[in-house]
């Protein structure tokens, strides 16, 4: 399966730090990518840890970028741009070989709501989380574990039978536990 054709999504709670940070990295190693946010907003670090910064998923990074700025230009700089602005996972309807989530509670929000949905296809999804603690270092780390998977995944010509043994071999290589369930279409 070549990189183009294996169908990847990133989510996390916000669409911003993990699952922004796994899409870039997965973009630049040619992925068919795409990242969402899995709340009802998105929330980013204040200034100070009980004053968080919130957006409706409605608002633009560049909106976002240019009210943090303003707010304090030293504290919050751009990372670049991936896409125009958060996506939601529950209002997505696209298919996808493989679902990253990047907390356990993303993981469970993601499978309950693939499970209600109405199955039309069949065609399975594997739903994976790689927990990634909620720092940039964290992020960075956590996305390269993601692109070592999709590249895994990439090689084998049977995903379903060859991904229990790849999540243990990247469990071995960097003492990361994964959940792993398949959900259906």
């Amino acid at each position: 399966m070549s990189s183009s054709t294996l169908r990847v999504a990133v989510v996390c709670m916000s669409n911003m730090n993990w699952s922004m940070e796994a899409h870039s990295i997965l973009k630049k190693k040619g992925f068919n990518v795409r990242s969402f946010g899995e709340g009802s907003c998105v929330t980013l670090p204040g200034l100070a840890p009980n004053l968080p910064v919130v957006y409706d998923f409605s608002t633009t990074y560049k909106q976002m970028h240019k009210d943090l700025l303003c707010k304090n230009r030293m504290h919050y700089r751009s990372n670049g741009k991936i896409k125009p602005g958060p996506e939601r996972f529950q209002e997505c309807r696209d298919p996808f070989d493989v679902i990253f989530t990047c907390a356990e509670r993303v993981y469970k929000m993601v499978v309950k709501d693939l499970c209600a949905r109405e199955q039309k296809t069949w065609q399975p999804v594997h739903v994976i989380n790689v927990e990634i603690e909620d720092t940039l270092e964290a992020a960075t780390l956590g996305a390269l574990i993601i692109c070592d998977l999709c590249q895994g995944v990439q090689k084998e010509d049977d995903m379903q039978s060859s991904l229990p043994k790849l999540l243990q071999a990247v469990k071995k290589k960097t003492g990361k536990s994964f959940l792993h369930t398949i959900c259906f279409y």
